[in-house]
């Protein structure tokens, strides 16, 4: 059983499963995740774009659904048990399931960890008894469960293995139909429908500020696959802003772009991979923000902060995430190049803080361990 609740989950599951299949071609997978994860050879029995929320309100809507789902993976837990299971991420989701397959004997692997170093630290509890092996992609988690008493392994991060540009960059503005003279800035909402509605709007009202203040400049937005194209136009039809949707090149978007307005997540770590300077922002209900405030314990948001150490990349949270702000920290990036360049520089010693490539590989070989020992 392989459990991803979410775009990014999606993807390294996919490539988790396909390399699993390199070392034994006889297993098979069943579980939750996306177009990746079933590409690769997953039996889905739900589709994680269903089940990817941001916040505790969001979680009320869709949380019959939610609990359906985690029914038919215990059910399957105690009619057809599988010899493994592997969870990414998704912690509210896959903590429980993990104590439920560790109660029937079966081998728990946890592959991306849960930040719970950030913010819940009780959970550490669960893990260390519920899960068998951590299998981490951020450097200092590794010493953070093995003081913890968690057997637990740095695997390196596996965008090391995925972010990489397709065509140079001339070939890639015409492919996208964008004009070289222009200034781009790429838009990033996000891969989750409650998240997109929330950001996308404070983004598109910050270009239309953007477009009075500089000219000439150019909008793209590379298509989250977990979100339905009709969706996000819906939005885009709402602002006099014209934007270039483009699906499944986010890479090369990100690297043709100047800029880049970034909704906090694994979109930040992909831009700072290519070295694209960003705002990045976060905005989720008011009862989802003032629960959390009150538990996370980080001084940054951003993957790009907290593994830089530093605050490289600007944060606007909440009531900051609105369209003047948003505006206003894309301009500095334009105008000032010397603060542009010192944000690359900045973005391109983070790349040699996330290990060596082969995350994937490395985390099936311990999979496959799990599996025969």
């Amino acid at each position: 059983m392989i459990v991803a609740g979410e775009a990014s989950g999606d993807l390294h599951g996919g490539n988790l499963v396909r390399a699993m299949l390199e070392i034994d071609p006889d297993l098979s997978f069943y579980g939750v995740g996306g177009k990746k994860m079933q590409t690769a050879g997953v039996e889905l029995l739900a589709d994680a774009a269903d089940m990817a929320v941001v916040g505790l309100t969001e979680v009320v809507l869709k949380l019959g659904m939610i609990l359906r789902v985690m029914r038919r993976l215990k059910s399957s837990l105690a009619k057809t048990p599988p010899e493994l299971v592997i969870l990414i991420d998704y912690p509210d989701f896959n903590l429980p399931l993990a104590r439920a397959a560790r109660r029937r004997g079966i081998k728990v692997l946890y592959y991306i960890s849960p930040q719970v170093w950030a913010w819940r630290k009780d959970r550490i509890d669960i893990i260390r008894n519920a899960v068998d092996r951590m299998a981490v992609i951020l450097p200092f988690e590794e010493e953070f469960y093995r003081k913890a008493g968690v057997d637990v392994a740095f695997v390196g991060h596996p965008l090391l293995d995925e972010v990489r540009r397709k065509y140079p960059r001339i070939a890639a503005l015409k492919r996208f139909g964008l004009r070289d003279e222009a200034i781009t800035v790429a838009i990033l909402p996000g891969s989750r429908k409650s998240e997109v509605a929330r950001l996308l709007p404070e983004m598109l009202r910050a270009c239309r500020i953007l477009t009075e203040k500089i000219s000439p400049l150019q909008f793209v937005l590379p298509l989250a696959g977990t979100l339905a194209p009709d969706f996000v136009r819906d939005i885009l039809r709402q602002f006099p802003v014209r934007v270039n949707v483009i699906p499944d090149e986010i890479y090369d978007v990100i690297a043709v772009s100047d800029a880049a307005i970034v909704a906090s997540g694994t979109a930040t770590l992909e831009t700072a991979l290519l070295e694209t300077p960003m705002v990045v922002v976060y905005k989720v209900s008011g009862v989802s923000y003032a629960v959390g405030r009150r538990f996370i314990r980080v001084d940054h948001i951003s993957l790009v902060n907290l593994i830089a150490g530093r605050p490289v990349v600007p944060e606007l949270i909440q009531d900051d995430a609105n369209p003047e702000r948003i505006a206003a920290e894309v301009r500095e990036l334009i105008a000032r190049r010397g603060k542009a360049r010192e944000m690359k520089l900045a973005l391109a010693e983070i790349r040699g803080k996330l290990g060596t490539p082969g995350a994937s590989r490395r985390t099936a070989q311990i999979a496959c361990d799990m599996l025969n020992n």
